[in-house]
């Protein structure tokens, strides 16, 4: 299953706005996107409830995982968002 690593730039971690634009970012790829802190349980990435339960922080690294036609691309879209900080703009 393709994983990818990336580390959340958002100053608030992924809460409020920046998990609000990643489930909707998650929701619209063609695959199921997961997405875990190190040596936590996986949470839907399309879940605002599910990425606030994450407790990512600023700084944080996250595993992103998704199986499919379409993987790749869907974490390699998904780990850009989270590496911008989303709190501005």
């Amino acid at each position: 299953m393709p994983e990818r690593r990336v580390t959340v730039a958002s100053s608030v971690g992924l809460h409020a706005r920046p998990a609000a634009l990643l489930a909707k970012a998650a929701a619209a790829q063609p695959v199921t996107v997961t997405i875990r802190k190190n040596g936590g349980e996986p949470v839907e990435a399309a879940s605002v409830l599910g990425l606030m339960t994450l407790g990512a922080m600023h700084g944080d690294e996250v595993v992103l995982s998704a199986e499919g036609e379409g993987a790749e691309e869907a974490l390699e879209a998904l780990a850009s968002i989270i590496a911008k900080d989303l709190d501005q703009g």
